[in-house]
């Protein structure tokens, strides 16, 4: 899964991956992250969890599968809540085996109660999207004014999509049928 993320020096790109294996439900996080990031794959795996009915999963899938959550080029720190949808999105996509929509990025931070709230450094992100040949973007319907705040060059060429719940917005991500 692709999220966006600011950085000190603009937008960046992040590359979400994960996997899993025979094992006891460990969840194992590699790539450098940082506390909060670390914060928000832990929210995303337990939401899952607790909510494996609404994906269709049961919920014994957890209790002998180790996840693993890596974010490459482990060298350059990451933090941030910003990757929470993405993580979602990528353990969803793992467990159901449903593939991502192609040139998707996507952006927000989420809650145990299954919001995906807004943050910030848009016009960073969307020109990190625009530089890797991505057209759509997931992100809260909070950021909607913010997105309309950045100059329309910037936003040329790009389709946001808003929502407030995670399960709306993992459901868009991984074009699950309605």
């Amino acid at each position: 899964a692709i999220g966006l993320a600011w950085t000190p020096v603009g937008g960046d790109v992040l590359y979400i991956e994960t996997a899993y294996s025979e094992g006891k439900g460990n969840l194992t996080l590699t790539g450098n992250l940082g506390d909060v990031m670390k914060e928000s794959a832990t929210i995303a795996y337990e939401y899952l969890k607790s909510n494996a009915a609404i994906f269709g999963l049961n919920i014994n899938i957890f209790k002998d599968k180790d996840v693993y959550i890596h974010v490459p080029e482990g060298a350059i720190p990451k933090d941030g809540p910003s990757a929470g949808i993405t993580m979602l999105t990528a353990l969803v996509s793992l467990f159901t085996g449903r593939k991502m929509r192609s040139q998707l990025a996507m952006t927000g931070e989420i809650t145990l109660r299954g919001r995906v709230t807004p943050v910030g450094g848009l016009r960073e992100k969307t020109l990190a999207a625009k530089r890797v040949g991505i057209t759509d973007i997931t992100l809260s319907t909070d950021n909607e004014k913010d997105i309309q705040d950045i100059d329309e060059q910037y936003r040329e060429g790009l389709i946001f999509h808003y929502f407030t719940s995670m399960i709306e917005a993992v459901k868009f991500n991984l074009n699950w049928p309605e």
